[in-house]
């Protein structure tokens, strides 16, 4: 991404919003809008036609919302980074999206800068919440554990599980993670799968929160 600017699709019902990020994005040289949907619909479409770095998409649609259109487009192997952006900062909409595969959710009335920067952030592999939803992630995890069959248990892991681990609470990407450590993001995929199974973790942001409440990340 660094010789060709990181392009981004937009998915969201308001034109006015769309206009005012592609105009936002537009001043960005590594950065530019590859195409606009102002549905779910069209957006999976583009979305398998222009293979986008990242698709920016509205979790409140007509018709079909954010949460199953970020399903169809992981059923679709896309391998784009999705990044919800709502104004919903209801812990169960950031559960479920974030359960359903998205890479980041940002809230709307999030100073431009602070977009920017973020989509900067997710453009080079990396995951991206909001600030004021960290907190209220761990704290739904927390408010999960009773239910879990067991506690997350990192002895259980391999060396080479451990050092993905910490990685993936860097918020890495696989691929990222993969030139870290000299593996083939496949390879990555498969370890990554390993260690959800053992620690009981459905996604790899309950694996990044759990790893940071712990205090793992600091290896």
């Amino acid at each position: 991404m660094a010789d060709s600017p990181a392009s981004i699709l937009l998915i969201d019902d308001h034109p006015l919003l769309r206009q005012g990020i592609k105009q936002l994005i537009e001043m960005e040289d590594d950065m530019q809008v590859v195409g606009e949907a102002s549905n779910a619909a069209d957006g999976i479409r583009l979305a398998q036609q222009l293979e986008p770095d990242l698709v920016l998409m509205d979790l409140n649609m007509p018709e079909m919302n954010g949460i199953e259109a970020l399903k169809k487009l992981r059923e679709e192997s896309i391998s784009s980074r999705i990044i919800m952006f709502t104004v919903s900062d209801h812990e169960d909409d950031v559960v479920a999206a974030l359960r359903a595969g998205a890479d980041g959710y940002l809230l709307k009335d999030m100073e431009p800068d602070d977009m920017i920067q973020q989509l900067h952030q997710a453009a080079v592999g990396k995951m991206v919440i909001s600030d004021r939803l960290t907190a209220l992630l761990a704290q739904a995890l927390r408010s999960q554990k009773p239910q879990q069959a067991a506690r997350p248990d990192f002895d259980s892991l391999t060396p080479r599980e451990k050092d993905i681990l910490r990685l993936i609470a860097e918020g890495l990407s696989n691929k990222m993670i993969g030139r870290k450590l000299d593996i083939s993001d496949g390879t990555v995929k498969v370890h990554v799968k390993h260690l959800l199974k053992k620690l009981s973790l459905r996604s790899r942001v309950e694996v990044a929160v759990w790893a940071v409440e712990e205090g793992l990340h600091k290896g």
